[in-house]
């Protein structure tokens, strides 16, 4: 994308050096991430990095609506309802596909969420990037006014709170197992949090506790919630001393509640140059002829789970609950990446953090994917290389 940068980078990689990004990323824990990591970042030009970030701007304008709980209180009654909902979602991510229209390139939201993304890992992967190509010091992954002091200074201000490290805990199912793994190891390297399974979480009437390395048992005053209920309503193996939907004496970090509202359920809300048109099911009037121009995708899903790509009409008629699927028309990934064999597409999420004393969100960085497959995802993107895992380099 930037030409300059994007040469200087190609003509200066070898397969070797990108070996050893990944043994240098490994060596922090003697852990190889399960996720495949990508052989360059994105270089964003500065005309295509004002889109982003004006799209961007765009989704936080919507969200700060003033009605904005009511118009999404459906999604809430529609899930899993966690009592004591703050103000607003104290994470935002916000996916954009690099898109051509009118032979120029656009970012098209693909979907948002209000919920953690790997905010550790990329923290740390553009550090492990400029050890192996220090001339991308040149280029920043941080929105101008914002560093990486200032990055992990607001990640500590959301994930604590008023709490201390000792007080809160990153909470997930089965991390051990989790494919972000990766991310929590980072979190409890920065920020010196402790990592629990809600297996492990003790309830004592309505305050929880977990047991720490020195055999104490320790109050949980703050949750740093990376559970997705679609996975935790699968998983009927597991026992937990609580649950999410009865009274606790404990605060979030990320409200399992935002995670419903801020999803593709406000889509079909979103108008303008930046979105893409998306109906909710149960409004579809007429199912369209051209379906081959659609996706199909379950409203609260995870990582791509449930989307039907080619899509038929018998697939719109069987879908029963039709308040919880929506039908979105197909954007046009353009490959921009060059690669030594091709050119690749490119996704760009923003992450945004949202203390809650602030007024506004603050955009604090990107993670990027890379794809040469017919979406995004590991699916699509088997035994094939300058594709997974990456972070978008804006110019200065």
């Amino acid at each position: 994308m930037i030409e300059s940068f994007r040469s200087r980078f190609n003509a200066s990689f070898t397969p070797e050096k990108y070996q050893a990004l990944l043994d240098d990323i490994a060596s922090d824990f003697q852990y190889k991430p399960t996720f495949r990591i990508a052989e360059t970042p994105f270089f964003i030009p500065k005309s295509l990095g004002k889109q982003i970030l004006q799209a961007s701007q765009e989704v936080i304008d919507f969200i700060k609506r003033p009605d904005f709980k009511e118009l999404t209180q459906r999604s809430v009654e529609l899930n899993t309802s966690v009592p004591n909902e703050d103000e607003h979602t104290q994470f935002l991510a916000i996916d954009f596909g690099i898109c051509e229209e009118n032979g120029q390139l656009i970012p098209k939201l693909i979907e948002v969420q209000g919920f953690p993304s790997i905010f550790n890992f990329q923290f740390n992967l553009f550090r492990k990037y400029l050890t192996h190509y220090p001339f991308l010091a040149e280029l920043s992954p941080y929105p101008q006014g914002v560093n990486e002091s200032i990055y992990l200074d607001l990640l500590k201000e959301v994930v604590f709170g008023n709490y201390s490290a000792e007080e809160v805990v990153l909470l997930e199912i089965e991390p051990e197992k989790q494919n972000t793994k990766i991310d929590f190891y980072y979190a409890k390297k920065d920020l010196g949090i402790q990592i629990e399974c809600v297996t492990e979480v003790i309830k004592v009437g309505r305050q929880l506790f977990y047991v720490n390395a020195a055999g104490v048992k320790v109050r949980i005053r703050r949750i740093y919630n990376r559970v997705i209920f679609d996975e935790l309503d699968l998983r009927k193996d597991l026992k937990l001393a609580f649950s999410f939907e009865e009274e606790l004496d404990v605060e979030w970090a990320g409200h399992p509640n935002w995670y419903t509202r801020i999803s593709k359920f406000i889509l079909p809300y979103l108008r303008g140059d930046y979105f893409i048109e998306t109906k909710l099911l149960s409004e579809l009037e007429v199912i369209p002829d051209d379906l081959e121009n659609y996706v199909l995708k379950p409203l609260f899903s995870f990582s791509g789970a449930g989307v039907v790509f080619h899509v038929k009409k018998e697939d719109v008629e069987a879908v029963k609950d039709k308040d919880l699927f929506i039908l979105q028309k197909k954007v046009h990934y353009a490959p921009v990446v060059e690669s030594p064999d091709g050119k690749v597409k490119v996704e760009v999420r923003i992450l945004c953090l949202w203390p809650e004393k602030d007024q506004s969100p603050t955009i604090v960085g990107n993670l990027v994917r890379l794809s040469r497959g017919e979406m995004i995802g590991v699916k699509f993107n088997k035994d094939k290389d300058w594709v997974g895992g990456s972070i978008g380099l804006f110019e200065k």
